[in-house]
């Protein structure tokens, strides 16, 4: 396994502009959100109870989610009504072009103060980066595991989203071999592979310049899982088939 290309703090946004995508290391994603391990460690616990997403074409069992909605704004987070995700098939050749209503996230979750603060601090980056402006920001609990004997983080292989930022939180890993997150350039030749394995890792990509994947997950014991919190932030609205 290839070792995560760690920046530092002071590094990180420099090296997110320059090169299109940044690996924090979990001490970093602390320091620069400003949040504890005592203040982060609730959160794994609204991993244990993930619906099955019923939207999966690839007929698999693996993978488990819930889906919220926020305006970021002025260094305030907002909530908004419940919706569906949607991508255009540009995009996700496997899953868009559909509506995929997942259950919404846990209320107390959404309510601890380290949820907030990792959804403000993206915010924070992404308008550093390319503007001060409202963010619209989807986050995604994941849970991918063996059940079946394999699981695949990404059924749709290396892609965009869509959107401007794409941050990938690694919450919790346990029992599985493989899952190596894998970017590329979109228009160039440039690429990097490693794999997250301390929880809190946080992989962050302009979403604009990056392709990404993750490879599939093989138990290495009787049962195992990769879970993640993947937040997207755009400009001028969420994905909507009507727009």
């Amino acid at each position: 396994m290839f070792e995560p290309p760690y920046s530092s703090a002071d590094q990180l946004e420099a090296q997110l502009r320059e090169t299109g995508h940044t690996v924090i290391a979990p001490a970093t994603v602390r320091q620069f959100f400003g949040l504890t391990q005592e203040q982060l460690n609730p959160l794994q616990a609204f991993w244990q109870d993930l619906p099955a997403d019923a939207h999966l074409r690839d007929g698999g069992r693996y993978r488990f989610r819930r889906h919220a909605s926020f305006i970021a704004e002025r260094a305030t987070l907002r909530q908004v009504p419940h919706r569906a995700h949607w991508q255009p098939l540009d995009y996700n050749a496997l899953h868009g072009g559909i509506e995929r209503w997942f259950e919404p996230a846990d209320p107390q979750a959404v309510a601890l103060p380290a949820w907030s603060g990792l959804l403000l601090g993206l915010a924070g980056i992404a308008s550093r980066l390319k503007g001060e402006q409202a963010w619209f920001i989807e986050a995604h609990q994941f849970r991918i595991d063996t059940t079946d004997g394999i699981g695949r983080p990404t059924p749709e292989g290396a892609h965009r989203d869509g959107v401007d930022f794409v941050a990938v939180f690694l919450v919790d890993r346990k029992g599985i071999k493989g899952g190596e997150s894998r970017i590329f350039e979109a228009d160039g030749p440039q690429g990097q592979r490693f794999t997250m394995l301390e929880p809190w890792t946080l992989l962050l990509l302009d979403d604009e310049r990056m392709i990404h994947e993750t490879t599939p997950i093989q138990p290495a014991a009787e049962r195992g899982w990769r879970d993640t919190l993947v937040v997207t932030l755009r400009r001028q609205g969420f994905q909507d088939p009507k727009r």
